[in-house]
């Protein structure tokens, strides 16, 4: 199942999109609960409460304008850096140098304002002076459906609702400046999020590719399966001793191609376009300005 949140005549809308992505059968929800976008379906679903109402009206697709599926999420989104191998050795001669991920440790894990969330086609908007440093993350991220706390690792699965793409946008020098990553990870519109939540039954996150263009050169191209922290494992390790709540997103890393790692460094500028693509969700195609 495919849950977009949308814009349509005016209005913000939660509906379910067609298996061939055509169309968006519109759901009848009140305005409060179509302001949550897909969160009033999670949450109800949590609570034990008719998580979907009956379809109502099919329209065309290209009718209405996606926005982020969760417009505004119930708080800062968790993510995992470099949980990729082949990342994680493309900046092991850089600054980071000293934050590479020990698969016999534990998983780095920072957070990112939910406030920064932009749909699956809007701008994101370059900071001018502040930061000169501007790349792209393309990740699978994974959608909190059962909350929990100190979640063990062979439950964990049945805690998640669905996943989305998540551009983990970054500003690297002031990443670098802080050594703190929430910062540099949270200006406005740096997290592009869609273009909807396919279900866990409809998707394993566990073996599917990940794959990121600009001005269509392709730079990423990974498969979670050589995530170094699995899924399990990354849900394990944020609730311990943290309650997980319906509704929180946990973003699972990028794979290696970050415009950091190549050589010389190539960073985002006005006018470049980044799609993300991950086989069996959708994509992002978000410009910067």
């Amino acid at each position: 199942m495919r849950i977009a949140t949308c814009q349509y005549q005016g209005r913000r809308h939660v509906g379910l999109v067609s298996e061939d992505a055509a169309s968006i059968a519109l759901l009848p929800l009140d305005e409060a609960e179509a302001r949550r976008g897909a969160l009033a379906l999670i949450e109800r679903q949590a609570s034990g409460t008719e998580a979907m109402p009956p379809a109502g009206e099919r329209i065309a697709l290209a009718e209405v304008r996606l926005e982020a599926p969760l417009p505004l999420p119930r708080r800062s989104i968790f993510c995992v850096g470099r949980n990729y191998r082949a990342h994680a050795k493309e900046l092991s001669a850089s600054v980071f140098k000293n934050n590479a991920a020990d698969p016999e440790g534990w998983p780095i894990v920072f957070t990112k304002l939910p406030e920064c969330v932009v749909g699956p086609q809007d701008e994101v908007r370059l900071p001018g002076e502040v930061s000169s440093q501007i790349d792209y993350e393309a990740e699978l991220a994974m959608v909190i459906g059962k909350g929990g706390r100190n979640i063990a690792r062979a439950d964990a699965l049945s805690h998640v609702f669905g996943y989305i793409i998540v551009n983990d946008v970054t500003a690297r020098d002031v990443q670098m400046r802080h050594q703190q990553w929430d910062l540099g990870k949270s200006f406005d519109t740096f997290c592009p999020m869609g273009p909807w939540i396919v279900t866990a039954d409809a998707l394993d996150g566990a073996r599917t590719r990940v794959r990121c263009w600009v001005n269509g050169e392709l730079r990423q191209d990974g498969q979670t399966s050589d995530l170094i922290f699995d899924i399990p494992t990354l849900i394990e390790t944020c609730s311990r001793g943290i309650t997980l709540y319906p509704g929180d997103v946990i973003a699972t890393g990028t794979p290696a191609g970050v415009g950091m790692g190549l050589v010389p460094p190539q960073y985002l500028k006005t006018g470049d376009v980044v799609r993300i693509e991950i086989d069996g969700l959708g994509q992002l195609s978000n410009r910067f300005i």
